[in-house]
């Protein structure tokens, strides 16, 4: 098998895996009652814990105005809320509510579960590997995601 046809299939997998992966995030946002901007809020949330509107607006690519609407939907529907943080009266930040962990855990956390005991089936060096290409990835999305948005990286 060629190298050329490896890379064919590789890009191939992975195209499906990000049709399957947006399947999943529109089926979660339907039951959860929120659109895909709420729900990138919520992943954001789950990954980075509490967050300022600021620091939620950075990380799920939005305007600040933009983050503030989606966090208003998301406190009318149970899932997050803001609370003043205890160290600086001035902050205020936005938290996943017990209602919004329990429903993350019960949409991502079988998924998680079914991930963690397929990765154990590889090696460490395997597992570097598969890393390594994840963050490549990543990268490779955030350029072009960049560039879509009108910057210049990646042309």
């Amino acid at each position: 098998m060629s190298k050329q046809f490896k890379i064919e299939a590789v890009t191939r997998a992975v195209q499906e895996l990000q049709d399957a992966t947006d399947l999943i995030d529109e089926l979660a946002a339907r039951r959860l009652g929120v659109n895909r901007t709420d729900l990138r809020c919520l992943s954001r949330l789950t990954a980075g814990g509490p967050l300022t509107a600021t620091e939620l607006a950075a990380a799920a690519g939005l305007t600040g105005g933009a983050a503030t609407t989606a966090i208003d939907r998301l406190e009318r529907t149970g899932l997050a809320e803001r609370v003043r943080d205890t160290a600086d009266r001035r902050r205020v930040l936005v938290h996943l509510t017990e209602h919004g962990r329990r429903a993350v855990q019960e949409i991502w956390g079988p998924i998680a579960a079914d991930a963690q005991a397929e990765l154990l089936q590889f090696s460490a060096t395997e597992l570097d590997l598969i890393e390594t290409f994840l963050h490549r990835a990543l990268h490779n999305q955030a350029r072009h995601a960049d560039r879509l948005r009108g910057g210049t990286e990646g042309t």
